[in-house]
């Protein structure tokens, strides 16, 4: 990174830990589409396979899921291998790029060995995060079965609820790692990214059941005007079959349009996030360019509005539900509630028992507001506003409500601009890279002097302005989403994410069929 070694990052004092972990090899050359599709499709059936892998000897009747209300943003699935999903992947990411973005860790990303040092160094976090946020889960709300506490205590005579534990520690280790892994495998020989592809399956997966489940509400009991079916399509369609007109006007269309589960203003809300998702991510800024050594070849440079991408919204999602999750440990877990000033600090959130939602406090106000019944209908009407209780007694007071929405949507946007400036740093989309990457390809800007600098000058009237921008607007939308809601419990940030994954991911395939025709585009769109 600098001249002398006295002035390398102390992370290059890592470096033989960090060679020495397991990582998918980059491929040499080309690799070709085919290939790539292959693997994406293989991971992705690896993917489902694990959502569907029960953690063995877990009891899930008494189990807390602590990252409930994040779920779908997290790519997991309640106590299976994939209970962690991405979140020790993501939260390791948060952690270098605010680390690197204040200037803490001194690491120059545009120098390719202080690049390797970065990727490997959050490998290791990553590692680290694993076990940070499964062992908390793990010995204080994810309790082992009975039976696997005997089996344990055969094998290990006076410590077999500890053997068990540490079990369940090691499955949820090896799972979370196994993703880490088939994200790389889809980065470096598939299309696109694994953790956004494992975002767009899981909330796809949500919003089908969501909109089709025919199985009743309560699977416990009889199909039934107060037990009807689960989707909100077929929910629909019994009420009315089964419903009079009289009935109907007597609270029917309430049930249908407003009542949990799926109402269908919740269907309705996801159908216009998917459509407004689409307009953004078309709206973009051309440049033109044309090739210097050839006449008459012209092209044009895209700068999106959504120029981030959705990685920033990504980033926040994990945030907070790692603010959720600590929240709650501080509140209620044994080993955190005695710690001084945040063991048991009603400021930082409380809960009602066996709730993993707080009910008041800081991770309250920065909790996911769950669509209009969790803010617009209490808002509006004392009915809603009298049920609308934490659990332990408080009823939220229309003051409260309104805090909580423009909190948690300000949060959101500041948020999303942060995370926006640091993601284009760090993956060399800035000006300067652009610029390089436009010069090394033969193009230029007509009109204007061949040389990065110049090209660097254009750019910077761009890029920083449309970072700021694109953070802004995808934590807006992310927010909004939220607000209006969504089916199946997807999260209005989860159908964000995933109907922007999933256009950028066509783009991606575009992009690959072209230059499999066209192989000299293979330099100017960065493949090998």
């Amino acid at each position: 990174m600098a001249e002398g070694e006295d002035k390398k990052s102390f992370l290059y004092k890592l470096k033989p830990v960090t060679d020495r972990l397991p990582a998918v090899t980059k491929p040499e050359g080309h690799v070709h589409f085919r290939t790539k599709m292959s693997w994406v499709i293989l991971i992705l059936l690896l993917y489902f396979a694990m959502t569907n892998v029960v953690i063995y000897g877990l009891d899930s009747e008494q189990g807390v899921d602590l990252f409930a209300q994040y779920r779908a943003i997290l790519a997991g699935a309640q106590f299976s291998l994939m209970h962690l999903g991405i979140g020790p992947i993501v939260t390791g990411s948060i952690i270098m790029q605010l680390f690197t973005g204040a200037k803490i860790i001194k690491l120059d990303l545009k120098n390719p060995e202080d690049k390797a040092i970065y990727q490997g160094t959050q490998k290791l976090l990553v590692l680290v995060m694993i076990v940070v946020e499964s062992a908390p889960q793990v010995y204080g709300f994810m309790e082992p079965s009975a039976k696997f506490i005997d089996i344990s205590e055969s094998l290990w005579a006076g410590a077999g609820l500890s053997l068990a534990r540490t079990f369940i520690v090691v499955q949820l280790f090896a799972g979370s790692y196994l993703v880490f892994l088939m994200d790389e495998v889809v980065s470096k020989w598939g299309i696109g990214s694994g953790i956004s592809l494992f975002i767009a399956a899981g909330v796809s997966q949500q919003i089908f059941t969501g909109s089709l489940n025919w199985h009743p509400a309560n699977p416990t009991a009889a199909m039934s005007i107060s037990n009807p079916p689960a989707g909100t399509i077929p929910k629909t369609i019994y009420i009315f079959h089964h419903m009079s007109a009289p009935e109907l006007s007597n609270g029917g269309y309430e049930q249908i349009f407003l009542a949990q589960p799926n109402p269908m203003v919740a269907l309705i809300g996801t159908i216009v996030i998917f459509l407004f998702v689409a307009y953004t991510e078309s709206s973009r800024i051309e440049l033109p360019l044309a090739h210097g050594g050839a006449r008459g070849a012209r092209g044009r440079y895209p700068i999106k509005l959504i120029y981030a991408s959705n990685i920033p919204v990504i980033l926040m999602a994990a945030l907070l539900a790692n603010v959720s999750m600590f929240s709650m440990l501080f509140a209620s877990h044994p080993s955190f509630m005695n710690m001084p000033i945040l063991g048991e600090n009603w400021m930082l959130g409380y809960y009602a028992e066996g709730n993993t939602v707080a009910a008041g406090g800081l991770a309250y106000y920065l909790s996911t507001v769950n669509g209009v019944g969790d803010w617009l209908l209490p808002m509006l009407s004392n009915d809603y506003l009298g049920s609308y209780i934490s659990g332990i007694g408080d009823v939220k007071t229309r003051l409260q409500i309104g805090i909580h929405v423009i909190v948690y949507v300000t949060v959101m946007i500041i948020g999303s601009i942060l995370f926006a400036k640091f993601w284009i740093e760090t993956t060399n989309m800035g000006p300067e890279a652009v610029a390089s990457q436009i010069e090394s390809s033969g193009m230029q800007i007509p009109g204007f002097r061949r040389d990065p600098r110049v090209l660097k000058r254009v750019l910077e009237r761009y890029i920083p302005v449309v970072t700021i921008i694109s953070g802004a607007v995808v934590g807006a939308l992310a927010a909004g989403a939220d607000l209006i809601g969504t089916v199946g419990n997807a999260s209005g940030t989860g159908v964000l994410l995933a109907v922007g994954i999933l256009i950028q991911l066509y783009d991606a395939i575009g992009r690959e069929q072209m230059m499999e025709m066209h192989p000299v585009l293979r330099g100017f769109f960065g493949g090998e």
